[in-house]
């Protein structure tokens, strides 16, 4: 199968230091991508270099990068709490990034281009597991709207781009991500990284239970980061939307609407969020009691991705969910010694 990239391309990577864009560029450099052997570069620059918001700086940094491929994955991101806080911010701020990062490597020539969503772009009652057909199909999930709706305006300027001009833009909806260098922030982390600094700092301290937000019912499928950057990876080498074996649109009665732009990426396997507290506190060594506090927002109550767009491509996630918070565990555990750990 050709590739659509070579060792040799100048390769960009926005949002490189984040929990996504650093596994992509570990994920690139192991498949032999922006090595200086490979004939080619990775080229990242970070917030003091370059000030995505600015589009101006955007546009002259580019200009001087003669960049083959970029990947999108900065964003502005955080959970519940956050998105309630700073709807505004987590609105412009990502529209911002998304706009400056897309056009200027439409302006100057990128090959690819690969831009990260979320699997919060999909409405609130979509039917399960959820297909990519099912985008604008519904109300959003209000707790995290305002970061859908800009990853939706991303997606969609990726797509007609690649309509009007013939630009090669192609887009990941990830699942719930964990893994390294994720962020702990006890308000503005994501389910997963809360758990477990919650479990760590209860076990630490010889508490007798740890209260959870919520009912503990909902179902939520997690992705390790590492499978995501694997992921992003393969379909910069393999998927082409434009080719005659790729992905298709459907409409309900399988009426083929055309070339789809955009593929979810996870597990293809969910757990309920009580399931997904009890391995944490096992996985940490927390045997105390885990009490719920319903006063508090469930958000969606499921969200499955249907992964079988990717996985006829030829890609499947490799990672447990056990195995991958084992090692995210013990890798917060060592940063925490040294104080790597954003909290």
């Amino acid at each position: 199968m050709t590739k659509l990239m070579v060792p040799a391309d100048r390769i960009v990577v926005a949002g490189h230091r984040g929990m996504a864009g650093s596994a992509i560029c570990r994920a690139l450099q192991r498949s032999g991508y922006g090595t200086p052997a490979g004939g080619g570069a990775l080229l990242t620059a970070g917030r003091s270099e370059l000030d995505l918001l600015d589009p101006g700086a955007v546009e002259r940094w580019f200009g001087a990068q003669r960049a083959d491929v970029v990947v999108l994955a900065a964003a502005k991101v955080g959970g519940i709490h956050a998105n309630a806080t700073y709807p505004a911010d987590f609105l412009l701020d990502n529209l911002k990034i998304q706009t400056n990062v897309i056009e200027a490597a439409w302006r100057h020539g990128v090959r690819r281009l690969l831009f990260l969503g979320s699997s919060c772009i999909y409405p609130k009652f979509a039917q399960q597991p959820i297909q990519e057909e099912a985008l604008l199909g519904g109300a959003l999930e209000p707790t995290n709207q305002w970061y859908a709706i800009a990853k939706i305006a991303g997606l969609k300027l990726c797509e007609a781009l690649r309509q009007q001009h013939g630009f090669d833009a192609i887009s990941l909806m990830p699942t719930n991500l964990y893994g390294p260098g994720d962020n702990y922030h006890p308000t503005g982390s994501h389910v997963l990284p809360a758990l477990i600094r919650r479990f760590h700092e209860a076990k630490e301290a010889g508490a007798a239970s740890v209260t959870c937000w919520g009912s503990g019912t909902p179902m939520r499928e997690f992705l390790h980061v590492d499978d995501l950057a694997e992921a992003a990876v393969f379909c910069l080498e393999h998927w082409d939307p434009a080719a005659a074996d790729a992905p298709r649109a459907l409409d309900p009665a399988g009426l083929d609407l055309g070339p789809l732009n955009h593929l979810n990426v996870g597990t293809g396997v969910d757990v309920t969020i009580q399931d997904a507290a009890e391995t944490v506190a096992s996985v940490v060594g927390f045997s105390g009691a885990i009490q719920w506090d319903t006063s508090q927002p469930n958000g969606t109550p499921r969200k499955l991705l249907d992964v079988s767009r990717l996985a006829g491509l030829g890609w499947r996630a490799r990672i447990g969910l056990r195995e991958g918070l084992t090692s995210t565990v013990a890798l917060f555990r060592d940063q925490l010694q040294h104080q790597l750990v954003r909290l």
